[in-house]
């Protein structure tokens, strides 16, 4: 089994119940998003180009994705891109309209996830493993190719 399907499957334990994956396929974004946003003060210009925390914890989930499985990590860096780009007129807002919308998105987000959680009557994964919050994201992004029908061999392998 591919490492890719080892951290999947794993993550997938923990959300079996597909009241609990719905709630995951919005609480997620949400909550990624409101990291972005809240990561995104300070900007610096580094060679005419932004450059600030948001960016740099993309940069590295990215690689970390990439590491796992090319094509998912090309999606994955691609929806941090575009995520880091819409967190940065929010991060351009007066300071308590950046905060409402960062911690309002991370709050509501987890909302729906302790509501999925409750449908699952299981504990977050990343309880057990710390890993895993970078891996819900991911789980979300691949639970969604799997109802288009893709990467069946990804999906295969981890259902053994």
């Amino acid at each position: 089994m591919s490492a890719l399907a080892k951290s999947l499957a794993a993550y997938g334990e923990y959300h079996r119940d597909r009241r609990n994956v719905a709630t995951h396929l919005v609480g997620i974004p949400m909550i990624v998003l409101a990291v972005l946003v809240l990561l995104s003060r300070p900007l610096w210009e580094v060679v005419g180009l932004p450059l600030n925390p948001a960016i740099l914890a993309s940069v590295a989930a990215a690689v970390f994705y990439l590491r796992l499985d090319l094509r998912f990590g090309l999606v994955m860096a691609a929806l941090l891109g575009l995520g880091c780009w819409l967190a940065l007129p929010l991060a351009a807002l007066p300071t308590a309209q950046w905060l409402g919308w960062g911690i309002g998105l991370f709050v509501a987000g987890w909302i729906f996830q302790f509501i999925g959680h409750g449908f699952e009557g299981r504990k977050p994964a990343f309880v057990d493993d710390l890993k895993s919050l970078l891996v819900g994201p991911l789980f979300v992004v691949a639970e969604v190719a799997f109802m288009l029908g893709l990467r069946r061999d990804v999906q295969a392998q981890m259902e053994q």
